[in-house]
């Protein structure tokens, strides 16, 4: 799509979002000759209980406690409020998927999430098959609850299943357990014609057959998709603090091609860094991002990633659920925003498009950056002769070394 022209001349006493506009539209070092796909994302940010390997946005709720009752109504209205506000920088963008993550997305009632997607319809333009992804934890499942959130608008569900063993489900803090897990998975293949497992490997105490079965016992599922995920110690977690026995990074790299050659037997191929899908079921939501993608992120902490004609622009929500509210529905829901350096582009770019087995078309690094291919061209030397990338006159993708070396790969187009 050509990107709009907003008028220079724009009197001072204008609205404010009018002068918002002005201000993202103000010329600038980037020439974008268009943009590319929108996506939505959307943070519930409450938990039953918060995993000590996690360092996302997210905020145990324990039910029956003093004050724990989740104000998902309010929340919603606040999350409106902030879509609102943030409609004049996309407006007229379809948009071509949506994610409720969070969080535990699931605590959401279907009747809240049928309320939630209806009025984002209302203010959105929806492409006709847009993506409409929702995370859901088997801790919160009930029977048929996985169907009313198909009914609500949900086309696609990831299930947080993280291991199916029970004592790995322990050492991880979930809360729920191997047969919750199965009863999970099993509805949600019932209920929807695409999903998502989320599998952990290299967990506190597993071995390599350990690893086998867990993803024997998901692969039994037929699922479409599977992200698997190597445990990673994140700063300001429990375990970062408290650092779990985790096996050594040559059995991790063990369990990473077993897992490869175990989802290669059942008709999967790895299409992202963590991501194993069936043919037609790769996620597009996701694709995006590592695409380069634009996404607007409205909830408690969300992030988000906006072209515009001279700029690429990123901005952080206020992260507190409390004071999130407050600020959404006072419509100031935006705690950071700032232009993407033009020297940062090249970075941010290949750090995201090199996770892709296909990797990226020279031609989308330009439009999706505004700058010429002599902005990485001293980089993709070097990683070719590393070894780390193929190219031809049109694409460029991570070799098999690339892939299993990516951060090695990615480091060479900082500071370009």
């Amino acid at each position: 799509m050509q990107i709009p022209i907003i008028p220079a001349a724009i009197p001072d006493d204008a609205p404010a979002v009018v002068r918002d506009i002005q201000h993202y539209m103000r010329p600038g070092l980037l020439q974008l000759p268009s943009l590319p796909p929108l996506s939505l994302y959307v943070h519930l940010p409450w938990c039953l209980k918060k995993c000590p390997y996690c360092d996302f946005n997210s905020h145990e709720f324990r039910a029956g406690g003093a004050g724990a009752e989740v104000p998902k109504q309010r929340y919603i209205d606040a999350l409106m409020a902030d879509l609102e506000a943030a409609l004049p920088l996309i407006w007229g963008r379809p948009v071509h998927s949506i994610f409720i993550g969070g969080g535990t997305p699931s605590l959401f009632s279907p009747a809240s999430i049928d309320r939630l997607l209806g009025d984002i319809r209302a203010r959105l333009r929806l492409e006709p098959d847009c993506e409409i992804t929702m995370e859901a934890n088997p801790g919160t499942f009930e029977k048929d609850r996985f169907r009313a959130y198909r009914s609500a608008g949900v086309t696609r569900l990831s299930v947080g299943v993280q291991s199916f063993n029970d004592g790995h489900l322990k050492a991880l803090g979930r809360v729920h357990d191997r047969a919750q897990a199965l009863a999970a998975v099993q509805e949600a293949a019932q209920a929807f014609d695409t999903f998502n497992l989320d599998i952990m490997y290299a967990l506190p105490g597993q071995t390599l057959p350990d690893l086998e079965q867990d993803l024997q016992t998901a692969l039994a599922f037929a699922p479409p998709h599977i992200s698997i995920y190597h445990l990673t110690i994140e700063p300001n977690t429990y375990f970062a603090k408290f650092p779990p026995s985790v096996p050594e990074d040559d059995q991790a790299y063990a369990m990473l091609d077993r897992i490869t050659e175990l989802t290669a037997q059942s008709g999967m191929a790895r299409y992202e860094v963590s991501a194993y899908a069936r043919p037609g079921h790769q996620c597009f939501h996701n694709t995006n991002y590592w695409q380069f993608g634009d996404y607007l992120g409205i909830g408690a902490g969300a992030h988000s990633k906006l072209s515009f004609a001279h700029r690429v622009v990123r901005q952080v929500r206020f992260r507190d659920p409390a004071r999130y509210m407050a600020q959404a529905l006072a419509g100031h829901a935006v705690a950071q925003d700032e232009d993407v350096r033009r020297t940062d582009l090249p970075f941010e770019y290949m750090l995201n498009a090199l996770r892709l087995r296909e990797g990226f078309a020279l031609q989308d690094f330009m439009s999706r950056t505004g700058l010429p291919l002599t902005a990485i061209a001293k980089g993709l030397d070097a990683a070719e002769r590393k070894g780390l990338i193929q190219r031809d006159t049109v694409r460029v993708w991570p070799t098999e070394r690339g892939f299993d070396f990516l951060s090695d790969l990615q480091e060479l187009f900082l500071g370009e």
